[in-house]
């Protein structure tokens, strides 16, 4: 019985620290909303990449994303938003920090940018809350 304790506390533990990760409905309807907009880079032959990042974003405030890309490949990163959020942009930034010129996509709670990096490095992608209250956005990207 002793044995049993510690690995029923475990089992708890864990199935507490799941339950906390666990994405909200807000969370879902925005993923779900960014690949829709990602597949329809799909039938250019993009492929979207495994993951995604969520979170929220206020007004007059961002969330950023690092990512590592490669010269040579094509991306689309791809946003959605939740209720009641408006409308959002996405923009790519360069490891100083300098915008880097980007093909962009905006319909309301959906927005999309995508380019070519000349040089492999890490890189900055933004989700701004354009118009509207703050909500749940979800980032997803696309690569060739």
């Amino acid at each position: 019985m002793k044995r049993l304790l510690p690995i029923f506390l475990s089992l708890v533990m864990l199935a507490a620290g799941t339950s906390a990760s666990a994405e909200t409905n807000a969370e879902v309807e925005a993923r779900k909303t960014a690949l829709d907009l990602a597949g329809a880079f799909a039938n250019d032959g993009f492929k979207t990449r495994d993951g995604h990042w969520c979170g929220t974003v206020k007004p007059h405030d961002h969330a950023l994303v690092a990512v590592n890309l490669y010269a040579g490949n094509q991306y689309w990163f791809s946003a959605g938003a939740s209720e009641p959020s408006a409308k959002i942009g996405v923009s790519v930034y360069d490891e100083t920090g300098k915008q880097v010129p980007t093909e962009t996509h905006n319909a309301e709670a959906k927005a999309a940018a995508g380019f070519s990096p000349a040089n492999s490095g890490q890189y900055f992608v933004s989700v701004d809350l354009l118009e509207g209250q703050g909500g749940s956005f979800c980032l997803v990207y696309s690569y060739k």
